[in-house]
């Protein structure tokens, strides 16, 4: 079993021991954290919203969480089955003092979590997030008295009116996509992409949608995170050439994925930057991903004549360097698109009306679209070491070896080459070095990888 309290919520297997998984003893715990935490605010709202994903768990998680916010003095606006951007959507729209999502995103379906918000519906900061983890294990909770629980209610409209925010987003153009008479095949995995990606590509215009793993039983038809290893049923059926396009979300519909009309994935590290490119095309301005995303976001931003910044790995890391940096689109590579007209959230929805756009206008095909940015390969690898070993010291030592190139070391160390990089993160919970390279060959990834890893071998040996 598995247990991982962090800042911006809690995550972990469901059953097992209190403490050492995701027990109703730990989801109270927690939600009564958040409560008293968001009370401390003194946001003139009395009201959370609360939303959740399909996975099997979620219904349980979700009926302790709002019972307990009840048991708190909050008035719980349950929005039920929905997605991670449409709870972030409700809570500015309703005025909320703030808002849960039960989901563990990507993770399989014996995971679950509480994703926390704040009254903007953005993810908690690092210092709101340490201040909740104290009020947690400190259990610094004062419960309401009968006359003053809260109350429950339930309104399901949500995820239309997210379609119709789409619909009405600046530079996504129906009637291009309307004219293109698209043909799309989506895998929502059994989760709330099936309820919600169909009725957004109808609304949309797509000429025909067909949905494989549509219903949101939680019964996850294969591992839930879009990576292409995991998606060869959808692959399979691009391959007969029925569609123009294959459209895949996870679980809680923050991630966004394209397979190209011959089956080959479009490459979720080019989600952000197609959709950038797009953006950018109407609106010179500044982009933000994370250290571990491709160049390419780069690339294109300079050649639109904009400015490219890199953040720290995380979402809320992102948000605050597209803030900062005033950037009129950003996001991460794993598929996440944050375009700041709509929301400071990772939005498939809003991604899909933008990407279908672009393509609607380029009037290409979505492979020849994808063969147009610059080609770059991630090679992934991580190094296990001693429980003895210092690994700051170990990235300190890399940094100063690497010092003639650009080094970044806002977030582990990030090596810039002239024709690639190499991204060093340690782990919080075990001793490893997690090692992402990029160049334009798989090859070359490799061998940056292998170079950064056989020097911490040296300098772990020394």
């Amino acid at each position: 079993m598995a247990l991982i309290k962090s800042i911006s919520g809690i995550r972990g297997t469901i059953g097992g021991k209190p403490g050492e998984g995701l027990s109703p003893i730990d989801v109270v715990t927690f939600a009564a954290a958040y409560g008293t935490w968001l009370r401390r605010n003194n946001h003139p709202s009395n009201s959370i919203v609360l939303g959740r994903d399909a996975r099997i768990s979620g219904e349980m998680v979700s009926s302790l969480v709002a019972n307990t916010l009840i048991g708190l003095g909050w008035n719980v606006l349950d929005i039920g089955l929905s997605t991670t951007p449409t709870v972030e959507l409700a809570v500015p729209w309703t005025k909320a003092a703030g808002g849960i999502i039960i989901t563990a995103s990507h993770n399989p379906a014996q995971w679950n979590a509480l994703k926390l918000l704040n009254s903007d519906g953005e993810f908690i900061s690092d210092a709101d997030g340490k201040a909740l983890l104290q009020i947690a294990e400190q259990q610094d909770f004062q419960f309401s008295e009968v006359f003053q629980l809260g109350k429950i209610t339930q309104d399901d409209t949500f995820l239309d009116q997210h379609i119709q925010h789409v619909l009405d987003l600046p530079w996504v153009d129906v009637n291009a996509i309307v004219s293109s008479k698209f043909r799309i095949l989506v895998d929502a995995v059994n989760s709330t992409g099936g309820i919600v990606v169909p009725h957004l590509l109808k609304a949309l215009g797509a000429a025909h949608v067909d949905v494989i793993f549509g219903e949101p039983t939680g019964h996850f038809a294969h591992n839930p995170e879009p990576l292409p290893e995991n998606l060869t049923d959808m692959i399979a059926k691009m391959k007969s050439g029925n569609y123009d396009l294959g459209i895949v979300v996870d679980p809680d519909v923050d991630r966004l994925c394209f397979i190209n009309e011959d089956g080959s994935p479009f490459g979720e590290e080019y989600t952000l930057v197609a959709v950038a490119d797009y953006v950018l095309s109407k609106q010179i301005g500044n982009t933000v991903s994370n250290l571990s995303s491709t160049r390419a976001l780069r690339d294109v931003t300079e050649s639109k004549g904009g400015h490219y910044f890199a953040a720290a790995v995380g979402e809320v890391n992102v948000v605050n360097q597209m803030k900062a940096q005033k950037a009129i689109i950003g996001g991460e590579g794993n598929g996440g698109v944050i375009f700041p007209e709509s929301h400071y959230g990772r939005d498939a929805l809003v991604g899909i009306g933008l990407f279908l756009t672009h393509l609607a206008n380029s009037g290409k095909k979505i492979s020849e679209l994808r063969a147009s940015y610059p080609a770059y390969v991630i090679s992934k690898n991580k190094m296990e070491l001693s429980a003895n070993l210092n690994v700051d010291l170990i990235l300190d030592s890399i940094a100063k070896a690497y010092q003639e190139y650009n080094v970044n070391t806002i977030d582990g160390v990030k090596i810039d080459f002239p024709d690639g990089w190499v991204h060093l993160r340690k782990s919080n919970t075990e001793p490893i070095i997690r090692i992402y390279a990029e160049a334009s060959t798989e090859e070359q990834a490799n061998t940056f990888a292998q170079q950064i890893m056989n020097a911490i071998e040296k300098i772990a040996q020394s």
